[in-house]
């Protein structure tokens, strides 16, 4: 009978014996796409928003890394009467621990003002979705120094799981 090595042995029964590494038990996943609205007095840009929609898929972990995409379109009334869209695009970089149907995450985005004027790079935001079981939930955003009221999401279906 051969005998096998004892130090290859041991690292194989500590790979098979030892749970996933803690990012990998504290992965969340936050999905999802639909639209809500703002409470009274919501303004970015001078601009006083009514609606939002948005568009998510990215992973969280606890330990503090984040990666994938946001979208969010912050819908408004211009002092014209016209209805103007402020889109924000934003890559998650980061998070922080989060209670379970919660995710908070933050990265930096460019946003389009919507009214004809160059876009601005590198906004710096963070977001906080928290997802109902039905689908609906809520959503805060800041970005740069604007710190939004939270929307309440109640078309389309948010998930943090």
């Amino acid at each position: 009978m051969k005998r096998l090595p004892l130090l290859p042995v041991a690292l194989i029964a500590v790979a098979i014996l030892c749970p996933a590494p803690a990012a990998a038990q504290t992965e969340t996943f936050v999905t999802g796409a639909g639209a809500g609205v703002f409470p009274p007095g919501a303004v970015y840009l001078g601009l006083p928003l009514s609606t939002l929609s948005l568009g998510q898929g990215l992973g969280v972990g606890g330990a503090s890394w984040a990666e994938g995409q946001f979208q969010v379109t912050l819908t408004g009334t211009n002092i014209l009467g016209l209805e103007q869209n402020i889109v924000v695009e934003g890559k998650a970089t980061a998070s922080i621990p989060a209670v379970p149907g919660t995710a908070n995450f933050s990265g930096m985005s460019t946003v389009d003002p919507g009214d004809g004027t160059p876009p601005l790079p590198a906004v710096p935001f963070i977001a906080v979705v928290v997802a109902n079981p039905d689908g609906t939930g809520t959503l805060t955003l800041s970005l740069g120094n604007t710190n939004l009221p939270a929307a309440d999401i109640n078309e389309g279906n948010l998930r943090v799981q």
